[in-house]
């Protein structure tokens, strides 16, 4: 009689080990599935990169000149186009610039800070007009790549004064909301509580203190 409860207290015993491992393992299995949720869900929120809230349609006149003195400045010469800038412009949030940070034990990804709307992307189409050139004085390749950087740069000036960037600024919320979305498809949970919201306009506070002119590069 006794080796039989000998024998089922060694069975118990060791169904009590192989449980304890199972445990350890399913738990520490667990949580290495949750490190790498949070990290996967960090990296598709940033891969996203830029997110275009309002677009705009511009046209402007553009006239360049340019004048060259030759011969001790006894001659000048002078060549100058008018330009007709037709651009469209996307405005929107760079999101590599929102502060995440992944709460692994709650599966809570936590938005610190929200960007302030930029320009992301400019598509100017140019055309010449009214092309004249001085005797001295021509138009080269490089001139009309000049020429063509200048438009764009004076489109880019436009922009703060066209209202696009205050529009952008009230989508915010709404860009908020679709990363919360995005977090919650896998499960998690988007706290953004550290983000202030503006009476009734339900407007996000963003992080910056101006809203930025553009980080497109040229």
């Amino acid at each position: 009689m006794s080796d039989i409860i000998e024998i089922l207290i060694g069975f118990f015993l060791g169904g009590l080990g192989m449980f304890w491992l199972f445990s350890i393992y399913r738990s520490k299995k667990s949580r290495e599935i949750t490190h790498s949720q949070g990290i996967v869900l960090l990296e598709k929120i940033h891969n996203v990169c830029k997110l275009v809230t309002v677009e705009g349609e511009f046209a402007e006149i553009y006239q360049y000149e340019n004048v060259k003195e030759r011969f001790l400045r006894l001659i000048t010469s002078k060549k100058k186009a008018l330009l007709v800038i037709n651009a469209k412009v996307q405005v929107g949030f760079d999101l590599k610039k929102i502060e995440l940070k992944a709460d692994e034990a709650g599966k809570k990804i936590i938005m610190k800070a929200f960007p302030e709307p930029e320009v992301l992307s400019i598509e100017p189409d140019v055309r010449y007009y009214d092309i004249k050139e001085g005797l001295f004085n021509w138009f080269r390749t490089e001139d009309l790549s000049k020429v063509n950087r200048e438009a764009r740069e004076h489109i880019l000036s436009k922009v703060p004064e066209s209202g696009l960037l205050d529009a952008a600024k009230k989508e915010a919320l709404d860009a908020v909301l679709m990363i919360e979305n995005m977090v919650q498809a896998i499960g998690w949970k988007l706290d953004y509580t550290a983000l202030e919201i503006e009476g009734d306009s339900r407007e996000l506070k963003l992080s910056g203190s101006k809203p930025k002119k553009s980080s497109v590069k040229s």
